[in-house]
Parts: structure tokens; C-alpha cells; sequence
């Protein structure tokens, strides 16, 4: 069975490494960056095929809505499932996300790392 690929964009490197090192233990392949800009670089040079996008909200230069936004009007992961992660609960963020086509937008504090992982496990299968 081939690896898949997750996609993780955080500026909270605290946060980042440990959701790094829980989808590495279950066999993963992680893709981590703390930007969107390098996310979008990476998917824009092809090739890699993320099973899962996983992105905050709140970000500086480029937020996460601006993120999708851009995934979404280049085309850049048509087959990967789209998970905002956010400790942003505003039903704003929440709507527009929904809007532009996030599969699924998760308040950080309703679930630990561990929770995470087998949630996007179940969405990925």
C-alpha cells in the first residue's frame, strides 16, 4: 500500500511538530510548513498528490480563507480532502470556508492531536 501524503500549514510550530510526529507514528508521509506560500509552491511544482490538506485560519501575510481560496481557483488538490483547523470560531470564518469548499472546519480545542489523527483517518480512508 502506497503512503499517503499530509499536508500540514501552521505558524505555530509547537503545534506543527506535534501533529507531524502523530501522523509520522501511524505511517504517514507529512509535508509541514509553517506559510501557505510554501504549501502553494509545493503543490503548484506537481507531483506531490496530498491525501489531506490540513490548515489553519489564522495566519500572518497569508491567512488560511486565502489559502483555500487560492488551492481552490488553481486547481491544486482536486482529489485532496480539505480540513481547516482553527481555534478561530467565528461563524464568518466558519461560512465562508464552507463557501469556497473546505471539507471540514475543526476548532483546535475540541480535539487533542491524537483525536485528530483518527478523525482524518476516517476522512481519508
Amino acid at each position: 500500500m502506497e503512503k499517503k501524503t499530509i499536508v500540514i500549514v501552521d505558524d505555530d510550530k509547537f503545534l506543527l511538530d506535534m501533529y507531524s510526529l502523530k501522523f509520522h507514528q501511524r505511517g504517514y508521509d507529512v509535508f509541514a510548513v509553517m506559510t501557505p506560500a510554501e504549501a502553494l509552491t509545493k503543490l503548484r511544482e506537481g507531483g506531490m498528490k496530498p491525501a489531506i490538506i490540513i490548515f489553519d485560519i489564522t495566519m500572518p501575510v497569508m491567512d488560511g480563507i486565502t489559502f483555500l481560496q487560492t488551492i481552490k481557483d488553481e486547481n491544486l488538490a482536486e482529489e485532496s480532502v480539505l480540513l481547516a483547523l482553527s481555534n478561530d470560531s467565528d461563524e464568518n470564518s466558519i461560512k465562508k470556508c464552507k463557501e469556497i469548499g473546505v471539507d471540514e472546519y475543526i476548532i483546535k480545542a475540541t480535539l487533542t492531536p491524537e483525536e485528530l489523527v483518527e478523525k482524518v483517518e476516517k476522512m481519508i480512508e
